[in-house]
């Protein structure tokens, strides 16, 4: 009863900021934006974070390889988001697929950059040519010094308002609530 009324009073108080066709426009512009930084690149390495990250990595290397000839290796970076430090990061890549490459770091929102920083420690052993981070949304409340090199939306929020993004079935898009 109680979940109930929460969704009830959630969906009521909720914002639309983008919608379907409106992501799609921002990962395609942010491909562009990978594209012309790799103008000379063969390939490079896009990281999704969990799963929202997973799901925006896979949609902006269909991007990417629609508009060039580099080719994209994808790959599924694993962390607690609550609890980034009790447990391995987990990537289902070997170093040598990644070392001396572009790595493309992919999530949905930036908020405290604690998911971003402890995604981008793993790399920080093996050497790249570059690392960077590409988020949908960035809410530009950092308390870690991590800033996002693509961004699909800046948006000024307070501390207590809550961007929820849904990537899959009904109600896609971004919402404000």
């Amino acid at each position: 009863m109680f979940l109930g009324l929460f969704y009830i009073c959630f969906m009521a108080t909720r914002s639309k900021i983008l919608n379907t066709q409106e992501i799609n426009q921002k990962l395609n512009r942010l491909a562009w934006q990978v594209y012309e930084k790799n103008l000379y690149e063969k390939d490079i390495v896009i990281v999704g974070i969990s799963t929202r990250g997973l799901i925006l990595a896979k949609q902006l290397s269909a991007h990417i390889n629609a508009i060039s000839k580099i080719k994209t290796k994808l790959a599924h970076l694993n962390l607690d988001k609550d609890n980034p430090y009790g447990k391995e990061v987990d990537l289902n890549l070997e170093v040598t697929e990644y070392a001396n490459k572009v790595v493309v770091l992919v999530d949905d929102v930036l908020n405290s950059g604690k998911t971003l920083m402890y995604a981008a420690k793993h790399f920080l052993g093996t050497p790249l040519k570059r690392l960077a981070i590409m988020v949908l949304i960035d809410r530009n409340h950092n308390r870690y010094p991590v800033k996002a090199d693509y961004v699909g939306l800046s948006l000024a929020t307070t501390l207590q308002e809550y961007i929820s993004v849904i990537l899959e079935g009904d109600g896609q898009g971004v919402y404000l609530s």
